[in-house]
């Protein structure tokens, strides 16, 4: 089952926060710290109270992934159209917990509700090298919208 998480889900998100940041930090050991959270318990409290920051959980009995989201939106500005932004700042289902269609189904809950907000379109980040993440975006039928490019010093 998708749900909004809530207070009780906190340990077992920054159990999968783990996860996702070795993924990263595999790929770029260079900007990712091994052994660490991007949020804590504290941060994590906050943003379960902003509505503007859901974060979704799947559950079947206990926590098997996440999706944080940030809701944007582009109003009355020189260049760009007025537009209202689904941004998924994270999502990660657990390693053990994989195979078994709950990414797609977080996917899709994330859509439904982007949908039900009114959002023009879902954007995200990844990194160059997740290629298993770059293939499930494709599947759920996303598109490169840009690329960010870098000069190592």
């Amino acid at each position: 089952m998708t749900r909004r998480a809530n207070k009780n889900d906190i340990k077992r998100i920054i159990e999968l926060l783990h996860q996702v940041n070795m993924v990263h930090h595999v790929i770029r050991p260079d900007l990712f710290k091994p052994n660490t959270t991007k949020y804590d318990e504290l941060e994590l409290e906050t943003l379960l109270n902003d509505d503007s920051k859901p974060i979704f959980v799947y559950d079947d009995g206990e926590v098997q992934g996440y999706a944080f989201c940030q809701i944007t939106e582009v109003k009355d500005h020189k260049l760009l159209e007025n537009v209202k932004t689904l941004y998924i700042d994270d999502i990660c289902v657990d390693e053990c917990a994989r195979g078994k269609h709950i990414g797609k189904t977080l996917y899709e809950h994330v859509l439904n509700y982007a949908r039900s907000t009114q959002c023009h379109h879902i954007t995200l980040n990844v990194w160059e090298g997740n290629n298993p993440a770059i293939s499930f975006y494709k599947n759920m039928g996303m598109q490169v919208q840009k690329t960010t490019m870098e000069t190592i010093l």
